[in-house]
């Protein structure tokens, strides 16, 4: 085995699609990566313009060794704000809302395109600075995460951040936060991953379009699992395993993340199609990422302490 590294990496320019673009660090399995990523709007640390807005990602990091038909894991290790204002939306997403409320949201937006935040790091709040209204001052615990994050899909395809799919890409689920370890399919030789879009908070689904919208200091170390191919995205915290789906209506989300923890139980915890349909149809939770972009998201979890009371059953 090589020697494990920890690289810092400051990005000089970023990506609007995730595709096959040129790596911008090669790292092994085991390493480190101590990086940056601007918002949202291609805002910065201090607040400049350094890319177009529409979720810029930095990256991608080329790890050696990943062939198509292995798993890329990343390990979210640190995700720490690295400013003091934030910004989000003004009003709900219209579809997200009954048809008749929409001429309202139009209304209550008015000419105002987004809401600042300010952001103390060393409280780890959240306070709103505008507009003068009954939330003026009022603050939030953030919870930080990332929003879009994944590697290069294959086929030569090139996807826009403002989406997701079985590589990634923008799922806006807030449970991708410090300590998770996401999973995903590597596509390309290579993997790709790239990261970005940072919330210092954001509720389930993004329904207003947005979190709270920051750039961030990023640590992440990845590992390959050699030889499993996965179809979408897994994950695991201290609490549960969990996979991903990826698209729209949103009952073909819950499939294809449904379909996806019945392959995992089948396939790793050694149980037939009937024991996995039982344990999912008793122990399941669901979690709603973004229902706001071109394709939902949906989250299908399964409890750990199900899964280890069921190893030490075998």
């Amino acid at each position: 085995m090589g020697t494990m590294s920890t690289h810092t990496f400051e990005p000089t320019h970023y990506h609007h699609t995730l595709g096959n673009h040129p790596p911008v660090l090669r790292i092994a399995p085991g390493d480190t990566v101590i990086t940056t990523c601007v918002d949202a709007g291609g805002l910065d640390r201090y607040l400049q313009q350094v890319t177009p807005r529409g979720n810029p990602m930095t990256g991608p990091f080329f790890v050696e060794g990943a062939q198509v038909g292995d798993t890329l894991a990343v390990r979210l290790e640190k995700l720490r704000p690295n400013r003091t204002s934030g910004w989000s939306g003004v009003v709900l997403a219209s579809n997200v809302v009954d048809p008749d409320d929409v001429p309202i949201l139009a209304q209550a937006r008015g000419s105002q395109r987004w809401l600042d935040w300010e952001v103390d790091l060393r409280a780890n709040t959240a306070r709103l600075r505008s507009p003068a209204g009954p939330l003026e001052g009022f603050e939030l615990s953030l919870e930080p995460m990332l929003g879009c994050f994944g590697v290069a899909p294959g086929r030569g395809e090139a996807i826009s951040t403002a989406t997701s799919g079985p590589h990634g890409g923008n799922m806006d689920y807030r449970g991708f936060k410090e300590g998770v370890t996401v999973y995903f399919p590597v596509l390309v030789e290579g993997a790709l991953f790239f990261l970005g879009d940072g919330h210092a908070l954001q509720g389930d689904g993004e329904i207003a379009g947005t979190g709270i919208e920051i750039s961030m200091d990023v640590q992440f170390s990845v590992d390959l699992i050699k030889g499993q191919a996965i179809r979408w995205p897994r994950g695991e915290n201290a609490a549960y395993i969990f996979t991903v789906g990826n698209a729209r209506p949103l009952d073909q989300c819950v499939q294809h993340a449904t379909s996806e923890m019945l392959r995992w139980l089948t396939s790793q915890y050694r149980l037939d199609t009937q024991s996995a349909s039982q344990l999912l149809g008793q122990c399941v939770r669901y979690d709603l990422g973004n229902i706001f972009d071109p394709a939902y998201t949906m989250i299908c979890k399964m409890p750990k302490k199900v899964l280890e009371r069921l190893s030490s059953s075998q």
